[in-house]
């Protein structure tokens, strides 16, 4: 695990932002609050990003969309789009244009940058044929007052796990301060990352609902085998810069937050086998996989997390989606 323990290492994310105390962003001394965005220009930033994926999309080509998507959403894009250029060059012969309708705002007042905001949307790419009402939930987040808005995170939800967000008497939401340091959360959303990676590696701290993304994951893990294959894991928390996770305070107390996370799954095989090598991991894939293949991936989540004193099921986080996406490979 040496080895991995130095790729993990040397895939750090550089911080360029300064969080205060508070929780504000501070950039040029610009800490008045004011709202993220105005609802138009929210609509136009949705607007070009649909235009952009759709591009990028239907050619393959990461550069069509690489100004519209940041964070774990970019990530996962952008290495996406990469192995699906190297598999098929000529494009996306099955591409179905991703239509986003039906869209609501929701914009926090706060001060300094980044600002952001959350699209709360319908899309054409319900999996069950339109029986559950999903809705896709964009964060777009913009740096500065020349930079454009970019997606940092997409959740897909059910409707009924949307919860309602307080909002003050102009409509304006409320963002969760990165540092709850009036412990009125069951969890403080800027530990998330660390909360999650810590759970999957060791089962504590026990704060999280069970269920696919939580103790079914676990369980998964350690149930995972192979004849002549041993399988190693490890999780890093990834919670700075662009990767920082965002939340709302919703009317019941609790807050809606997303948050990342990466992930790396070491197959080593026994002697005179070799790891299966796809043509997505190929197309990513750094070194020669003679008996060991090490997969990395971003991952974001997007959780409900109670107030503090919740008890049983209702104190825990509810993750209620998880969106992960192979952006490296290394073989040895």
């Amino acid at each position: 695990m040496r080895r991995l323990g130095r790729l993990a290492a040397g895939l750090a994310t550089a911080t360029v932002l300064v969080v205060t105390a508070s929780g504000c962003v501070t950039v040029h001394g610009e800490l008045e609050v004011v709202p993220g965005a105005t609802e138009p220009e929210a609509a136009k930033a949705l607007e070009d990003f649909t235009v952009a994926y759709n591009e990028a999309d239907k050619a393959y080509d990461p550069a069509l969309d690489a100004d519209r998507v940041t964070g774990s959403l970019g990530a996962i894009n952008q290495a996406g789009l990469t192995a699906r250029q190297k598999n098929s060059p000529e494009g996306n012969a099955q591409h179905k244009p991703l239509e986003l309708t039906d869209a609501s705002y929701v914009i926090p007042r706060k001060a300094g940058w980044p600002r952001w905001f959350v699209a709360d949307t319908d899309s054409n790419r319900d999996q069950d044929g339109g029986k559950q009402d999903t809705r896709w939930l964009l964060a777009f987040v913009r740096t500065g007052p020349d930079a454009p808005w970019k997606v940092s995170y997409l959740a897909v939800a059910s409707a009924t796990e949307v919860p309602k967000f307080r909002r003050d008497a102009d409509g304006w939401a409320q963002p969760v301060p990165s540092a709850d340091t009036d412990a009125t959360l069951a969890t403080a959303p800027a530990e998330l990352s660390t909360t999650y990676t810590d759970y999957l590696r060791d089962g504590a701290p026990d704060v999280f609902a069970p269920g696919s993304m939580t103790s079914g994951w676990r369980e998964a893990r350690k149930t995972t085998r192979r004849a002549g294959f041993s399988y190693q894991y490890v999780d890093q928390a990834l919670d700075s810069g662009t990767f920082a996770p965002l939340g709302l305070t919703t009317e019941d107390g609790g807050a809606l937050v997303f948050f990342s996370s990466k992930h790396f799954e070491r197959q080593t095989a026994a002697q005179g086998l070799r790891p299966t090598v796809t043509k997505d991991v190929q197309a990513l894939l750094s070194g020669e996989v003679k008996s060991t293949l090490t997969k990395e991936r971003v991952s974001s989540q997007l959780v409900y997390v109670p107030k503090k004193g919740a008890g049983g099921a209702d104190g825990k986080v509810r993750v209620l989606n998880r969106l992960p996406g192979l952006v490296a490979a290394q073989g040895s």
